[in-house]
């Protein structure tokens, strides 16, 4: 993925359908959106490396079905995905529950609602995008710790007090405040609350992404 985020891309076959989701999206400026006549085009741009939004019609021309380009996208972090079609059987209606796909948006697209149900999906996309921030920056700072501070860190995550922790990690008191003192230094922390919140915030998976909506 590149450093650019929240990009909104749109694989859409019909260029009448294309423009009007396009002009659409692009009111109001604040977004990069850009649109692609088929999957291929989409590859061969190389936008995949850009994160954000992507909605495509299920009934692709060219080498890349639209099945080929779910599979393909299906499980990034940085990607939202929207699915249109008019007419879709049963397994791949399956195929589409499988690849995380947000929404899946009736066709031919009507761009009203296109564009309520990505301005709503942009939203939790930054809300998302922010929370793998923090859990990476957390990750990376508690990174610096010895195994034996690890645990020290989640002894006091427990609500232990020095001389419990001691206790339970065989240690004296004394090596228990030299080690605390090491911790704070290491993943500069100001205070206890701190260290707890980057403790927290490693070990949370972070907001999940949204279920199919089928059009809501």
């Amino acid at each position: 993925m590149s450093d650019l985020g929240g990009h909104i891309h749109l694989v859409l076959p019909d260029p009448t359908e294309r423009a009007a989701c396009f002009r659409a999206l692009a009111v109001g400026g604040g977004r990069i959106v850009r649109s692609f006549a088929n999957a291929d085009a989409w590859l061969e741009a190389e936008a995949e490396r850009e994160s954000g939004i992507l909605l495509f019609h299920w009934r692709q021309p060219g080498a890349t079905s639209g099945a080929a380009l779910l599979d393909r996208v299906a499980g990034r972090a940085g990607t939202t995905i929207f699915v249109a079609a008019d007419h879709l059987a049963i397994e791949e209606t399956r195929a589409v529950l499988r690849g995380g796909a947000r929404d899946l948006l009736p066709a031919p697209l009507d761009p009203r609602l296109v564009r309520r149900a990505i301005e709503r999906s942009l939203g939790d996309w930054h809300l998302r995008q922010d929370a793998l921030s923090r859990h990476r920056e957390a990750e990376t700072r508690l990174a610096a710790l010895t195994p034996r501070e690890r645990d020290i860190v989640g002894a006091i995550a427990a609500g232990l007090g020095n001389k419990a922790i001691a206790r339970r990690l065989d240690l004296s008191p004394r090596t228990v405040e030299v080690h605390r003192a090491n911790i704070m230094r290491r993943v500069q922390a100001g205070s206890v609350a701190e260290l707890l919140r980057l403790q927290f915030t490693a070990e949370s998976a972070g907001p999940a992404e949204n279920s199919v909506h089928f059009g809501a």
